[in-house]
């Protein structure tokens, strides 16, 4: 018997037993043998878990087989992250739908995915089934990560100050042109006719691409359109956008195909749409409920910007602090994206744990951005925590909306220039509130976290911005 298992050992006695046993008797043993054999293999993994110097981290337990703790991380996925947090500490793996989930809570936990190579915490494993039908084959994360960087850095060579300067004044010529349709006063229920202005994007709002449209249009846009700096300026920064991706090319002198240029277009009309419109609308409803937040946003563009109010510059949206510091603890809040994730290759050392290939490592920048011992009063919208002494600036990661690392966003930038444009042309246009008191709860049903049946109230000011 030394030399046996204690599953065999079990095995064997109940085989023995049941020979000597009624039907009823065997159902019932049959019960207990399947709960002994549940709880001798909980004790086995624990065992193997604390064995030799190898110890993985704690897992939140499950009744349910094969989808674990799907249901409920889906119906309230922060507060699960939190309470886990809470009781198991910074690092957690728990079973979705069969797959291993370990997630990094808090700044010291984080730092190893957004200080690790790619080789080792894979970010194509996870993102590939969800980008590639999107932006096709060849691009983004269909391609080993070093083509991938190479692409990026042709994307970000157009993202420079030289192209937010014309874009300040093209986005809000947009926003103006979009909210005419508001009229003096009213109510907006839908969140699509919110805050998207046409997502405010020289690029988004003059081509509607789909997977489909083949780079054959792009280059018949260049042919038939007059490029020319005296032509619209809008269709002057289109034609920019395509020239300059058609004409990059790799390290190695090969110019790209005309499936990735296509794949590149689309990847730069999608990557910040409903990211930057979500945002937007969030910022929104915070200054809608804080009127007097909002009043002071609207008074520091007269003494910014002058009493009248001109149209804007690049040069004014730095001096827009306050402005500033709204949007920057709207991200805080209310980060676009819940969950970033690669795939562990290899075994990673977290602390005390070692997380095993096969996992998928997590963080979550909405759980960093509102821990209970980083930030003070960490559920109140309060721009004027960057002014103090906040806990979290000597945390590099306690505030990633914009992710960190080698998968960085490369349009952080001109998403600031982009919101605080739309919103220096909204507030000089209207005065919002809440609608009888109701803030729109967090919809977790969609990979962008919108607000859940948003409504919001506007009045026209009396004082208008010049023309």
């Amino acid at each position: 018997i030394r030399d046996m298992t204690i599953l065999e050992v079990s095995g064997q006695l109940l085989e023995n037993t049941v020979q000597k046993m009624s039907l009823s008797s065997v159902l019932l043993c049959a019960s207990v043998f399947t709960l002994t054999l549940g709880y001798l293999s909980k004790l086995l993994f624990r065992q193997q878990q604390h064995a030799g110097d190898t110890k993985y981290p704690p897992r939140i337990p499950s009744s349910i087989p094969f989808l674990g703790h799907a249901v409920a991380f889906g119906r309230s996925p922060i507060e699960f992250l939190e309470q886990a947090y809470e009781k198991y500490g910074p690092v957690v793996s728990f079973t979705m739908v069969g797959k291993t989930f370990t997630y990094l809570l808090g700044s010291d936990a984080a730092a190893l995915m957004f200080n690790s190579k790619n080789e080792d915490l894979n970010a194509e494993d996870v993102y590939a089934r969800l980008t590639t039908p999107v932006f096709g084959k060849g691009v983004a994360y269909d391609v080993p990560n070093p083509l991938f960087l190479e692409q990026k850095k042709m994307l970000k060579t157009g993202l420079n100050i030289a192209q937010f300067k014309r874009h300040v004044e093209i986005i809000e010529e947009e926003t103006k042109d979009y909210f005419k349709r508001w009229g003096d006063r009213g109510e907006r229920s839908k969140e699509t006719d919110l805050f998207c202005i046409h997502h405010a994007s020289p690029v988004v709002s003059h081509i509607k691409i789909q997977t489909h449209i083949c780079l054959e249009l792009f280059k018949r846009c260049l042919i038939c359109a007059d490029f020319s700096p005296d032509s619209h300026q809008n269709t002057f920064s289109l034609q920019e956008v395509l020239l300059w991706i058609i004409d990059s090319m790799y390290l190695n002198g090969r110019p790209l195909n005309d499936d990735e240029i296509a794949g590149m277009l689309i990847g730069l009309l999608l990557a910040g749409q409903h990211t930057s419109s979500t945002t937007s609308a969030w910022m929104g409803f915070f200054l809608a409920r804080d009127r007097a937040l909002q009043e002071r946003c609207y008074s520091e563009q007269k003494r910014v910007c002058g009493e009248d109010l001109p149209p804007l510059h690049y040069d004014q949206l730095k001096d827009l602090s306050l402005l500033d510091r709204c949007l920057k603890e709207t991200l805080r809040l209310r980060p676009p994206i819940m969950t970033m994730m690669r795939m562990a290759k290899t075994p990673q050392k977290v602390g005390e744990y070692t997380i095993p290939p096969g996992h998928q490592v997590c963080v979550s920048p909405t759980v960093n951005h509102r821990l209970r011992d980083t930030w003070a009063e960490r559920m109140d919208f309060n721009p004027e925590r960057y002014l103090l002494d906040n806990p979290a600036a000597g945390e590099k990661f306690a505030y990633i909306p914009f992710g960190a690392g080698r998968h960085r966003c490369i349009g952080e930038n001109f998403a600031y220039v982009q919101i605080k444009t739309i919103w220096s042309t909204l507030l000089r246009l209207y005065d919002f509130e809440l609608v009888e008191g109701h803030f729109p709860a967090v919809n977790y049903t969609t990979m962008i976290h919108t607000p859940h049946n948003p409504i919001i109230r506007y009045t026209r000011r009396k004082t208008q911005p010049q023309q």
